[in-house]
């Protein structure tokens, strides 16, 4: 299996070129074109009560389709919004994602969905997060650009919580307002995550919740 990416960083598309055998999973509605004998099938990813769980979650479908390569094949994939697209490696660990940021994956990956409480609120205001452990490796999409940040032990940083994407499982974290209360009401920031190392963090440089607000006037305009 072998890919590119084009249209980076603003309008990624990814490209994955098949070989007989191999096999991936992409959320539906991901698939661009395809070209080859590729079998398609359409599972709930780990059974029906993990496709719900992913779909209450939030905006994740009950389904997966597989792609499975009878022959050379080549398939394209692109998310709904413009932005990025990145490969994250599974080698035996575990990510959490936000669970719009999730585009396709490959290998023997299991899906489940991790209670986040209150501290889900870094990630586009959600309480419930996708976790991907196992082996093999997915692909991430988010609005903008992807930063890999690697923060090492004895580390942190402050983040903007809707500048989440993914991040180690059990990455150590704390939840404030944006400085004080007139900082936190006035100062455009509202909720931050101080993150402590070590972990390996993706943050995404544009948000659609910010873009929306900008356009709504227009919208409602008309």
């Amino acid at each position: 299996m072998e890919w590119e990416y084009s249209g980076k960083p603003s309008y990624t598309i990814l490209k994955i070129k098949l070989n007989t055998g191999d096999w991936l999973q992409a959320e539906p509605g991901a698939m661009v074109s395809m070209k080859g004998n590729i079998e398609i099938k359409t599972t709930t990813g780990g059974g029906i009560l993990k496709g719900l769980l992913r779909s209450i979650a939030g905006s994740e479908s009950i389904f997966l389709n597989t792609y499975i390569a009878r022959g050379p094949s080549e398939i394209w994939l692109a998310p709904g919004a413009p932005g990025d697209i990145i490969y994250v490696p599974l080698n035996g660990n575990a990510y959490i994602v936000q669970n719009f940021a999730y585009l396709a994956s490959h290998g023997n990956i299991r899906f489940d969905v991790e209670w986040g409480g209150f501290k889900g609120l870094i990630t586009e205001g959600e309480l419930l997060w996708l976790k991907l452990s196992g082996y093999g490796g997915f692909w991430i999409t988010a609005y903008g650009n992807i930063e890999i940040v690697d923060l090492q032990p004895g580390e942190n940083m402050t983040i903007d919580n809707f500048h989440f994407v993914a991040m180690n499982a059990g990455t150590r974290y704390n939840i404030r307002k944006f400085g004080g209360w007139k900082s936190f009401i006035l100062g455009g920031e509202g909720i931050v995550a101080d993150v402590y190392g070590p972990s390996r963090i993706y943050l995404q440089t544009r948000t659609l919740p910010v873009f929306a607000s900008m356009i709504e006037p227009y919208i409602k305009s008309k």
